[in-house]
């Protein structure tokens, strides 16, 4: 995949991905940052109509703002490096990671 296919299928459809992209001021690094969907079982939800009391609009897992592992475009196959998975902020792991990098 090229670099601009890259980018183009990674800021598309960012509100249900969850993806986006920072770069710091402090390293001018730039950081792709990538919701991983942590294996939440798909639950249903939408709305239950007061008349008849039954489900309706099941919306399901189409907007979580995060991706399934195996469907991330973080990859070497795709050019990054320095690749990590962790649980918190990441604009917290983007600041960690500047004051690392900017000390050396």
């Amino acid at each position: 995949m090229t670099r601009q296919e890259l980018m183009k299928r990674f800021l598309t459809g960012t509100d249900k991905t969850g993806r986006f992209i920072v770069s710091s001021k402090v390293t001018g690094i730039t950081y792709f940052v990538e919701p991983i969907d942590s294996g939440k079982p798909n639950i249903l939800w939408g709305d239950v109509d007061p008349a008849t009391n039954k489900f309706t609009g099941d919306y399901g897992n189409k907007s979580i703002g995060a991706v399934k592992e195996q469907d991330s475009l973080i990859t070497k196959q795709n050019g990054f490096v320095n690749i990590l998975t962790f649980k918190g902020s990441p604009l917290g792991e983007i600041d960690r990671r500047d004051k690392m990098y900017a000390s050396k």
